[in-house]
């Protein structure tokens, strides 16, 4: 008699996830880990993000963490939080989410992952929690069993606040193709650092990784971080389209992206109408679809609020939007009729499925 294998099922977003642990990794930074209540296995790519839903008093609040855990370990998902003094949704989950606990969530998503670029060498660069996708990748081609190579380059402030530092450094241990590189602004007390000292330059970078211009390269971190790693490469010659990043901070607006022929007027009014909720409503041409839902009573979720999470994608039925987005939503998509309601501004008359 043959024996069936049984079918996998895998997570979608519209189960909502379990908090099962949680793990305090450096000072205000906690990874929490997930499972499916049905048992559903996680499918996404290493470097992608998901969008919580937390419900922090005065409202649920919407907001985008990188997955740190990897595709090849499926049967949960883990993000590693770190909550700064002004951070209300951070902060909740450091303080109030436990195990036990469920909490929506939409994804995963994103498009920051080595698998879309392939390559024999691979050159990763972070600062604070901005570690978290490489974690995901360098975990990912770990659990492979073949020996990458990467060069992992992590910037904190002290030795103490590198996140996962004894994980990766036992991955090192046990395959030759991750080198580590750590680069602290300054000790702990009482306890002698070896490593690089100083903030990320293009001395430390040709030290750490001096075949840097035949790797792929992979930032992610504050803006001012990411900025300064992209002019220091840009000034040792490197070819910037094999440089990516991943931020969810607001860009500086392209004005390359406004189309010439469509843009929208403070003057002129437009009206959009939300078919699933029955509800129109009119507003400028130039306030947002998210804006105008929000003033019009309609709940549309909405994560980063500049075009990058896409946590506020919608389908547009109807009309014309102009819409300048950083990435939030694929060709694929907006093929399809979606847009993203937080960078979309209406354009006469706009119908939404919502």
């Amino acid at each position: 008699m043959t024996a069936i294998a049984p079918t996998l099922a895998f997570w979608t977003d519209d189960e909502p996830l379990e908090c099962v642990s949680f793990l305090p990794e450096a000072p205000n930074v906690v990874t929490f880990t997930f499972q499916a209540p049905s048992g559903a296995l996680f499918r996404y790519k290493p470097g992608q993000f998901v969008t919580l839903e937390l419900p922090v008093a005065g409202g649920p609040l919407h907001r985008t963490y990188t997955i740190s855990s990897s595709p090849s370990r499926p049967t949960s998902l883990t993000v590693t939080v770190k909550a700064q003094d002004a951070s209300l949704g951070t902060r909740w989950m450091l303080e109030t989410l436990r195990p036990g606990m469920r909490i929506r969530a939409k994804g995963p998503a994103g498009r920051f992952s080595y698998l879309e670029h392939p390559t024999k060498k691979y050159l990763f660069i972070s600062a604070g929690s901005g570690i978290t996708p490489m974690m995901s990748m360098t975990t990912h081609m770990y659990d492979a069993g073949r020996d990458p190579d990467i060069v992992f380059i992590n910037c904190a402030r002290r030795p103490s606040e590198i996140i996962f530092r004894e994980r990766l450094e036992h991955m090192a241990s046990r395959i030759t193709g991750i080198e580590l590189a750590w680069v602290v602004e300054q000790s702990d007390p009482y306890r002698p650092w070896t490593g690089y000292r100083g903030q990320l330059n293009q001395l430390i970078l040709g030290l750490a990784a001096p075949d840097y211009l035949d790797r792929e390269v992979f930032c992610c971190g504050p803006e001012p971080f990411m900025q300064a790693v992209r002019e220091a490469l840009a000034g040792l010659g490197f070819d910037m389209d094999r440089y990516h990043q991943e931020s969810f901070s607001a860009p500086l607006p392209d004005t390359s992206l406004i189309p010439e022929d469509v843009v929208p007027d403070e003057d002129t009014r437009a009206e959009i109408t939300f078919a699933a909720s029955g509800v129109s409503t009119q507003c400028s041409e130039t306030e947002t679809l998210l804006a105008a839902a929000r003033a019009a009573g309609i709940v549309i979720p909405s994560g980063c609020t500049f075009g990058v999470c896409g946590t506020c994608k919608v389908k547009k039925t109807g009309g014309q939007v102009h819409m300048v987005h950083n990435g939030g939503i694929t060709d694929e998509d907006i093929e399809a009729g979606y847009v993203l309601a937080c960078c979309s501004n209406p354009i006469g008359q706009v119908t939404l499925d919502v």
